[in-house]
Protein backbone atom coordinates (compact mmCIF):
# COMPACT_ATOMS: atom_id res chain seq x y z
CA UNK A 1 0.00 0.00 0.00
CA UNK A 2 1.29 3.36 -1.08
CA UNK A 3 2.74 5.50 2.10
CA UNK A 4 0.01 7.92 1.57
CA UNK A 5 -2.96 5.75 2.98
CA UNK A 6 -0.81 3.78 5.46
CA UNK A 7 0.33 4.24 9.18
CA UNK A 8 3.40 2.99 10.93
CA UNK A 9 2.41 0.23 12.86
CA UNK A 10 0.15 -1.32 10.76
CA UNK A 11 2.51 -1.27 8.15
CA UNK A 12 5.17 -2.85 10.23
CA UNK A 13 3.02 -5.98 11.02
CA UNK A 14 3.71 -6.93 6.91
CA UNK A 15 7.68 -5.38 6.77
CA UNK A 16 10.10 -8.34 5.55
CA UNK A 17 11.90 -7.81 8.73
CA UNK A 18 8.51 -8.86 10.61
CA UNK A 19 8.33 -11.74 8.71
CA UNK A 20 11.30 -12.86 8.68
CA UNK A 21 11.38 -12.80 12.58
CA UNK A 22 7.96 -14.72 12.90
CA UNK A 23 9.44 -17.20 10.31
CA UNK A 24 12.00 -17.62 12.61
CA UNK A 25 10.16 -17.51 15.85
CA UNK A 26 8.43 -20.72 14.00
CA UNK A 27 11.62 -22.38 13.15
CA UNK A 28 13.32 -22.12 17.18
CA UNK A 29 10.04 -23.08 18.87
CA UNK A 30 9.61 -26.42 16.41
CA UNK A 31 13.32 -27.15 17.37
CA UNK A 32 12.10 -26.19 20.99
CA UNK A 33 9.67 -29.05 20.60
CA UNK A 34 11.45 -31.40 18.94
CA UNK A 35 14.09 -31.06 21.27
CA UNK A 36 11.92 -31.75 24.21
CA UNK A 37 10.67 -35.23 22.13
CA UNK A 38 14.20 -36.58 21.65
CA UNK A 39 13.57 -36.11 18.09
CA UNK A 40 17.01 -33.74 17.68
CA UNK A 41 19.64 -32.63 20.56
CA UNK A 42 19.18 -30.11 23.14
CA UNK A 43 21.70 -28.55 21.93
CA UNK A 44 21.28 -27.57 18.52
CA UNK A 45 17.78 -26.12 19.66
CA UNK A 46 20.09 -23.91 22.19
CA UNK A 47 22.18 -22.59 19.52
CA UNK A 48 19.16 -21.71 17.10
CA UNK A 49 18.27 -19.19 20.12
CA UNK A 50 21.65 -17.67 19.31
CA UNK A 51 20.56 -15.74 16.51
CA UNK A 52 17.63 -14.45 18.58
CA UNK A 53 18.73 -10.68 18.72
CA UNK A 54 20.08 -11.25 14.68
CA UNK A 55 18.56 -8.25 12.35
CA UNK A 56 17.72 -10.69 9.48
CA UNK A 57 19.67 -9.14 6.81
CA UNK A 58 16.97 -8.87 4.05
CA UNK A 59 18.98 -7.98 0.71
CA UNK A 60 20.96 -10.96 1.22
CA UNK A 61 18.14 -13.60 1.93
CA UNK A 62 16.78 -11.62 -1.33
CA UNK A 63 20.09 -12.46 -3.21
CA UNK A 64 20.44 -16.09 -1.58
CA UNK A 65 16.44 -16.75 -3.45
CA UNK A 66 17.09 -15.24 -6.51
CA UNK A 67 19.46 -18.25 -6.61
CA UNK A 68 17.39 -20.75 -5.08
CA UNK A 69 13.86 -19.63 -6.32
CA UNK A 70 12.63 -20.23 -3.24
CA UNK A 71 11.87 -18.52 -0.17
CA UNK A 72 11.66 -20.27 2.76
CA UNK A 73 14.95 -21.70 1.45
CA UNK A 74 16.95 -18.54 1.29
CA UNK A 75 15.80 -17.75 4.40
CA UNK A 76 17.07 -21.22 6.49
CA UNK A 77 20.31 -20.90 4.51
CA UNK A 78 20.73 -17.19 5.58
CA UNK A 79 19.64 -18.55 8.99
CA UNK A 80 22.50 -21.01 9.05
CA UNK A 81 25.01 -18.64 8.55
CA UNK A 82 24.37 -16.81 11.46
CA UNK A 83 24.10 -19.92 13.55
CA UNK A 84 25.92 -22.55 11.78
CA UNK A 85 25.61 -24.94 9.14
CA UNK A 86 26.14 -27.82 11.98
CA UNK A 87 24.23 -26.04 14.62
CA UNK A 88 21.54 -25.45 12.04
CA UNK A 89 21.52 -29.01 10.70
CA UNK A 90 18.20 -30.01 12.61
CA UNK A 91 16.28 -26.83 12.26
CA UNK A 92 12.75 -27.47 9.85
CA UNK A 93 12.73 -31.09 10.75
CA UNK A 94 10.00 -32.57 9.24
CA UNK A 95 7.91 -29.92 8.04
CA UNK A 96 7.50 -28.08 5.04
CA UNK A 97 7.41 -24.62 3.61
CA UNK A 98 3.71 -24.04 3.93
CA UNK A 99 3.95 -24.87 7.81
CA UNK A 100 5.94 -21.52 8.24
CA UNK A 101 4.28 -19.34 5.69
CA UNK A 102 0.73 -20.29 7.03
CA UNK A 103 1.34 -20.18 10.44
CA UNK A 104 3.14 -16.66 9.84
CA UNK A 105 0.40 -15.18 8.01
CA UNK A 106 -1.57 -16.12 10.63
CA UNK A 107 0.08 -14.45 12.88
CA UNK A 108 0.46 -10.93 10.82
CA UNK A 109 -3.64 -11.45 10.66
CA UNK A 110 -4.06 -11.31 13.88
CA UNK A 111 -1.49 -8.62 14.78
CA UNK A 112 -3.47 -6.98 12.05
CA UNK A 113 -6.83 -7.82 14.03
CA UNK A 114 -5.77 -6.52 17.17
CA UNK A 115 -5.08 -2.90 15.66
CA UNK A 116 -8.36 -2.67 13.95
CA UNK A 117 -9.96 -3.61 17.34
CA UNK A 118 -8.27 -0.83 18.54
CA UNK A 119 -9.05 1.06 15.52
CA UNK A 120 -13.14 0.70 15.82
CA UNK A 121 -13.12 0.90 19.62
CA UNK A 122 -11.52 4.62 19.16
CA UNK A 123 -14.35 5.22 16.17
CA UNK A 124 -17.05 3.70 18.81
CA UNK A 125 -16.12 6.50 21.50
CA UNK A 126 -16.13 9.49 19.02
CA UNK A 127 -19.72 8.26 17.36
CA UNK A 128 -21.24 8.13 21.58
CA UNK A 129 -19.77 11.58 22.29
CA UNK A 130 -20.98 12.98 19.58
CA UNK A 131 -24.53 11.27 19.61
CA UNK A 132 -24.98 11.91 23.34
CA UNK A 133 -23.94 15.76 22.57
CA UNK A 134 -26.73 15.81 19.62
CA UNK A 135 -29.26 13.30 21.26
CA UNK A 136 -32.00 16.01 20.75
CA UNK A 137 -30.74 18.16 17.77
CA UNK A 138 -33.54 17.21 15.45
CA UNK A 139 -32.61 17.25 11.38
CA UNK A 140 -35.21 15.67 8.78
CA UNK A 141 -35.31 12.21 8.08
CA UNK A 142 -35.22 11.35 4.42
CA UNK A 143 -36.40 8.48 2.75
CA UNK A 144 -35.18 7.90 -1.17
CA UNK A 145 -33.62 11.53 -0.46
CA UNK A 146 -36.44 13.36 -0.23
CA UNK A 147 -38.23 14.29 3.36
CA UNK A 148 -40.03 12.05 5.30
CA UNK A 149 -40.24 13.27 8.96
CA UNK A 150 -38.44 14.67 11.78
CA UNK A 151 -35.47 12.46 13.75
CA UNK A 152 -32.43 13.89 15.37
CA UNK A 153 -28.58 14.06 14.59
CA UNK A 154 -27.84 12.29 17.74
CA UNK A 155 -29.89 8.93 16.19
CA UNK A 156 -28.22 9.16 12.85
CA UNK A 157 -24.47 9.24 14.96
CA UNK A 158 -25.94 6.59 17.28
CA UNK A 159 -27.21 4.08 14.37
CA UNK A 160 -23.51 4.11 13.08
CA UNK A 161 -22.34 3.37 16.25
CA UNK A 162 -24.57 0.27 16.52
CA UNK A 163 -23.00 -0.46 13.14
CA UNK A 164 -19.89 -0.50 14.20
CA UNK A 165 -20.54 -2.25 17.34
CA UNK A 166 -21.38 -4.92 15.21
CA UNK A 167 -18.53 -4.70 13.15
CA UNK A 168 -16.60 -4.66 16.14
CA UNK A 169 -18.27 -8.10 17.18
CA UNK A 170 -17.33 -9.50 14.00
CA UNK A 171 -13.93 -8.32 13.79
CA UNK A 172 -13.52 -10.08 17.44
CA UNK A 173 -14.88 -13.31 15.55
CA UNK A 174 -12.56 -12.97 12.67
CA UNK A 175 -9.51 -13.04 14.51
CA UNK A 176 -10.79 -15.85 16.87
CA UNK A 177 -11.03 -17.86 13.28
CA UNK A 178 -7.77 -16.92 11.99
CA UNK A 179 -5.68 -17.33 14.75
CA UNK A 180 -4.70 -20.99 14.20
CA UNK A 181 -1.47 -22.30 13.17
CA UNK A 182 -0.34 -25.62 11.49
CA UNK A 183 2.99 -27.60 12.07
CA UNK A 184 1.84 -30.64 10.32
CA UNK A 185 4.02 -31.62 7.56
CA UNK A 186 3.85 -32.29 3.66
CA UNK A 187 -0.12 -32.93 3.34
CA UNK A 188 -0.70 -32.69 7.04
CA UNK A 189 -0.29 -35.97 8.21
CA UNK A 190 2.26 -35.59 11.04
CA UNK A 191 4.14 -38.03 9.58
CA UNK A 192 7.39 -36.33 10.34
CA UNK A 193 6.86 -34.33 12.95
CA UNK A 194 4.69 -34.71 15.79
CA UNK A 195 1.27 -33.18 16.68
CA UNK A 196 3.15 -31.78 20.01
CA UNK A 197 5.64 -29.70 17.96
CA UNK A 198 2.41 -27.97 16.38
CA UNK A 199 0.78 -27.57 19.46
CA UNK A 200 4.45 -26.09 21.63
CA UNK A 201 4.35 -23.01 18.69
CA UNK A 202 1.12 -22.47 18.32
CA UNK A 203 0.98 -21.80 22.39
CA UNK A 204 3.99 -19.71 21.97
CA UNK A 205 2.47 -17.50 18.84
CA UNK A 206 -0.95 -17.33 20.79
CA UNK A 207 -2.61 -19.42 18.13
CA UNK A 208 -4.38 -22.62 18.49
CA UNK A 209 -3.69 -25.39 16.44
CA UNK A 210 -5.55 -26.35 13.12
CA UNK A 211 -7.87 -29.12 13.87
CA UNK A 212 -6.86 -30.49 10.38
CA UNK A 213 -4.66 -28.88 7.93
CA UNK A 214 -3.45 -30.19 4.51
CA UNK A 215 -0.36 -28.99 3.57
CA UNK A 216 -2.16 -25.43 3.83
CA UNK A 217 -4.43 -23.90 6.46
CA UNK A 218 -7.77 -24.23 4.93
CA UNK A 219 -8.64 -20.97 3.18
CA UNK A 220 -11.94 -20.70 4.38
CA UNK A 221 -10.99 -19.43 7.57
CA UNK A 222 -9.10 -16.39 5.38
CA UNK A 223 -12.45 -15.58 3.21
CA UNK A 224 -14.34 -14.93 6.42
CA UNK A 225 -11.19 -12.56 7.70
CA UNK A 226 -11.43 -10.53 4.51
CA UNK A 227 -14.83 -11.09 4.11
CA UNK A 228 -15.36 -8.88 7.87
CA UNK A 229 -12.65 -6.30 6.02
CA UNK A 230 -14.81 -5.57 3.33
CA UNK A 231 -18.05 -5.23 5.83
CA UNK A 232 -16.10 -3.05 7.60
CA UNK A 233 -15.41 -1.03 4.75
CA UNK A 234 -18.99 -0.75 3.33
CA UNK A 235 -19.71 0.86 6.90
CA UNK A 236 -17.26 3.67 6.62
CA UNK A 237 -18.97 4.40 3.13
CA UNK A 238 -22.01 3.96 4.71
CA UNK A 239 -21.03 7.03 7.12
CA UNK A 240 -18.96 8.83 4.70
CA UNK A 241 -22.18 9.08 2.35
CA UNK A 242 -24.45 10.73 4.87
CA UNK A 243 -21.82 13.39 5.83
CA UNK A 244 -20.84 14.33 2.31
CA UNK A 245 -24.82 14.48 1.35
CA UNK A 246 -25.26 17.18 4.66
CA UNK A 247 -22.13 18.61 3.53
CA UNK A 248 -24.06 19.34 0.34
CA UNK A 249 -24.53 23.32 -0.08
CA UNK A 250 -27.82 23.05 -0.25
CA UNK A 251 -28.03 20.94 2.56
CA UNK A 252 -25.29 22.02 4.94
CA UNK A 253 -27.00 20.67 8.26
CA UNK A 254 -23.05 19.05 8.68
CA UNK A 255 -19.61 18.89 7.38
CA UNK A 256 -16.07 18.06 7.37
CA UNK A 257 -14.06 20.42 10.12
CA UNK A 258 -12.00 23.39 7.35
CA UNK A 259 -8.78 23.54 8.79
CA UNK A 260 -6.76 26.96 8.73
CA UNK A 261 -5.03 27.10 5.19
CA UNK A 262 -6.89 24.32 3.48
CA UNK A 263 -8.16 25.09 0.48
CA UNK A 264 -10.88 23.08 -1.06
CA UNK A 265 -10.17 24.03 -4.81
CA UNK A 266 -7.24 24.95 -7.17
CA UNK A 267 -9.73 27.41 -9.64
CA UNK A 268 -12.12 28.23 -7.31
CA UNK A 269 -11.49 30.16 -3.82
CA UNK A 270 -14.66 29.48 -2.27
CA UNK A 271 -14.90 25.97 -2.01
CA UNK A 272 -15.11 23.60 0.72
CA UNK A 273 -15.22 19.76 -0.20
CA UNK A 274 -15.79 16.58 1.44
CA UNK A 275 -12.32 15.99 0.54
CA UNK A 276 -11.80 13.24 3.69
CA UNK A 277 -15.10 11.50 3.25
CA UNK A 278 -14.79 10.96 -0.37
CA UNK A 279 -11.65 9.73 0.24
CA UNK A 280 -12.98 7.16 2.24
CA UNK A 281 -15.64 6.07 -0.10
CA UNK A 282 -12.96 5.58 -2.34
CA UNK A 283 -10.55 3.79 -0.10
CA UNK A 284 -14.22 1.45 0.96
CA UNK A 285 -13.76 0.38 -2.57
CA UNK A 286 -10.26 -0.99 -2.36
CA UNK A 287 -10.99 -3.24 0.71
CA UNK A 288 -13.66 -4.58 -0.82
CA UNK A 289 -11.50 -5.41 -3.51
CA UNK A 290 -9.94 -8.18 -1.34
CA UNK A 291 -12.81 -10.21 -0.65
CA UNK A 292 -13.50 -11.61 -3.92
CA UNK A 293 -9.93 -12.67 -4.27
CA UNK A 294 -10.43 -13.98 -1.05
CA UNK A 295 -13.22 -16.08 -1.26
CA UNK A 296 -11.37 -17.65 -4.74
CA UNK A 297 -8.24 -18.92 -2.20
CA UNK A 298 -10.86 -21.32 -1.07
CA UNK A 299 -10.71 -23.82 -3.69
CA UNK A 300 -7.33 -25.06 -4.16
CA UNK A 301 -6.10 -28.54 -6.00
CA UNK A 302 -5.90 -31.22 -3.69
CA UNK A 303 -3.51 -31.05 -0.51
CA UNK A 304 -2.49 -27.80 -1.76
CA UNK A 305 -1.51 -25.34 -4.76
CA UNK A 306 -0.22 -22.06 -5.11
CA UNK A 307 -2.69 -19.84 -6.41
CA UNK A 308 -3.54 -18.66 -3.23
CA UNK A 309 -0.41 -17.59 -2.78
CA UNK A 310 0.24 -13.96 -4.87
CA UNK A 311 -3.09 -13.14 -4.07
CA UNK A 312 -2.69 -12.66 -0.15
CA UNK A 313 0.87 -11.44 -0.60
CA UNK A 314 -1.31 -8.51 -1.81
CA UNK A 315 -4.52 -8.50 -0.27
CA UNK A 316 -3.14 -9.03 3.47
CA UNK A 317 -0.90 -5.95 3.74
CA UNK A 318 -3.07 -4.10 1.38
CA UNK A 319 -6.87 -4.53 2.78
CA UNK A 320 -5.35 -4.35 6.29
CA UNK A 321 -3.02 -1.50 6.16
CA UNK A 322 -6.24 0.66 4.22
CA UNK A 323 -8.87 -0.42 6.74
CA UNK A 324 -6.50 0.86 9.35
CA UNK A 325 -6.07 4.09 8.01
CA UNK A 326 -9.31 4.39 6.98
CA UNK A 327 -10.63 3.65 10.45
CA UNK A 328 -8.52 6.47 11.92
CA UNK A 329 -9.32 8.90 9.52
CA UNK A 330 -13.35 8.53 9.93
CA UNK A 331 -12.86 8.99 13.94
CA UNK A 332 -11.15 11.75 13.16
CA UNK A 333 -13.95 12.99 10.63
CA UNK A 334 -16.34 12.25 13.51
CA UNK A 335 -14.22 14.33 16.02
CA UNK A 336 -14.00 17.12 14.53
CA UNK A 337 -17.35 17.24 12.50
CA UNK A 338 -19.02 20.93 12.49
CA UNK A 339 -22.94 20.33 12.97
CA UNK A 340 -25.61 23.15 12.26
CA UNK A 341 -28.76 22.91 13.95
CA UNK A 342 -30.40 25.98 12.76
CA UNK A 343 -29.93 24.72 9.10
CA UNK A 344 -31.44 21.20 9.72
CA UNK A 345 -34.38 23.47 10.94
CA UNK A 346 -34.72 25.25 8.24
CA UNK A 347 -34.37 22.67 5.95
CA UNK A 348 -36.80 21.12 7.41
CA UNK A 349 -39.34 23.92 7.49
CA UNK A 350 -38.74 24.66 3.92
CA UNK A 351 -42.23 23.04 2.64
CA UNK A 352 -43.67 24.25 5.64
CA UNK A 353 -45.41 21.39 8.24
CA UNK A 354 -45.31 19.23 4.85
CA UNK A 355 -43.37 16.23 7.20
CA UNK A 356 -46.44 16.18 9.89
CA UNK A 357 -48.62 14.52 6.89
CA UNK A 358 -48.78 10.90 8.47
CA UNK A 359 -50.01 12.54 11.84
CA UNK A 360 -52.92 13.96 10.28
CA UNK A 361 -53.36 10.75 7.75
CA UNK A 362 -53.53 8.60 10.75
CA UNK A 363 -56.02 10.95 13.24
CA UNK A 364 -58.29 11.21 10.22
CA UNK A 365 -58.40 7.71 10.44
CA UNK A 366 -58.90 7.50 13.94
CA UNK A 367 -61.86 10.44 13.75
CA UNK A 368 -63.87 7.73 11.54
CA UNK A 369 -62.48 8.48 7.83
CA UNK A 370 -61.39 5.71 5.74
CA UNK A 371 -57.84 5.34 5.01
CA UNK A 372 -58.45 5.78 1.92
CA UNK A 373 -60.40 9.29 1.86
CA UNK A 374 -57.84 9.73 4.15
CA UNK A 375 -55.11 9.90 2.22
CA UNK A 376 -56.61 11.41 -0.38
CA UNK A 377 -57.57 14.57 1.50
CA UNK A 378 -54.03 15.02 3.38
CA UNK A 379 -51.71 14.28 0.04
CA UNK A 380 -54.30 16.95 -2.13
CA UNK A 381 -53.26 19.82 0.59
CA UNK A 382 -49.72 18.12 0.72
CA UNK A 383 -49.08 18.56 -2.89
CA UNK A 384 -50.12 22.20 -2.89
CA UNK A 385 -47.32 22.74 -0.55
CA UNK A 386 -44.86 21.19 -2.70
CA UNK A 387 -45.95 23.18 -5.71
CA UNK A 388 -46.82 26.57 -4.00
CA UNK A 389 -44.89 26.67 -1.04
CA UNK A 390 -47.97 27.28 1.04
CA UNK A 391 -48.27 26.33 4.91
CA UNK A 392 -49.43 22.76 5.14
CA UNK A 393 -51.52 23.52 8.30
CA UNK A 394 -53.31 26.15 6.95
CA UNK A 395 -54.27 24.38 3.55
CA UNK A 396 -55.69 21.81 5.96
CA UNK A 397 -57.55 24.48 8.23
CA UNK A 398 -58.97 25.49 4.88
CA UNK A 399 -60.50 22.06 4.00
CA UNK A 400 -63.37 21.37 5.08
CA UNK A 401 -63.27 17.58 4.47
CA UNK A 402 -60.52 18.09 6.86
CA UNK A 403 -62.02 20.55 9.55
CA UNK A 404 -64.99 17.79 9.41
CA UNK A 405 -63.39 15.63 10.73
CA UNK A 406 -60.68 17.10 12.98
CA UNK A 407 -61.05 20.91 14.87
CA UNK A 408 -58.42 22.82 14.75
CA UNK A 409 -56.94 22.31 17.97
CA UNK A 410 -56.95 19.13 17.11
CA UNK A 411 -54.86 19.82 13.69
CA UNK A 412 -53.14 21.77 15.74
CA UNK A 413 -51.57 19.51 17.76
CA UNK A 414 -50.41 17.21 14.93
CA UNK A 415 -47.63 19.43 14.89
CA UNK A 416 -46.20 19.19 17.92
CA UNK A 417 -42.52 18.78 16.59
CA UNK A 418 -41.81 16.45 20.43
CA UNK A 419 -44.56 13.98 19.28
CA UNK A 420 -41.26 12.47 16.85
CA UNK A 421 -38.28 12.85 19.53
CA UNK A 422 -40.51 11.10 22.55
CA UNK A 423 -38.74 7.68 22.56
CA UNK A 424 -35.16 8.81 21.86
CA UNK A 425 -33.67 7.70 25.27
CA UNK A 426 -35.65 4.46 24.70
CA UNK A 427 -33.52 4.19 21.47
CA UNK A 428 -30.46 5.34 23.53
CA UNK A 429 -30.74 2.79 25.91
CA UNK A 430 -31.00 0.06 23.47
CA UNK A 431 -27.90 1.52 21.84
CA UNK A 432 -25.83 2.27 24.55
CA UNK A 433 -27.25 0.79 27.83
CA UNK A 434 -29.66 2.22 30.72
CA UNK A 435 -26.82 4.42 31.47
Amino acid sequence: MIPRYSRPEMVAIWSPESKFRIWYEIEAHACDAMADLGVIPRENAEAVWKAKDVEFDVARIDEIEAVTKHDVIAFLTHLAEHVGSEEARFVHQGMTSSDVLDTCLNVQLTRAADLLIADLEGLLAALKRRAIEHKDTVRIGRSHGIHAEPTTMGLTFARFYAEMDRNLSRMRDARAEIATGAISGAVGTFANVDPAVEEHVCDKLGLVPEPISTQVIPRDRHAAFFATLGVIASSIENIAIEIRHMQRTEVLEGAEFFSMGQKGSSAMPHKKNPVLTENLTGLARMVRAAVIPAMENVALWHERDISHSSVERMIGPDATITLDFALARLTGVIDKMLIFPENMLENMNKFPGLVMSQRVLLALTQAGVSREDAYAMVQRNALKVWEHRTDFKEELLADADVTAALSPAEIEEKFDLGYHTKHVDTIFARVFGEE
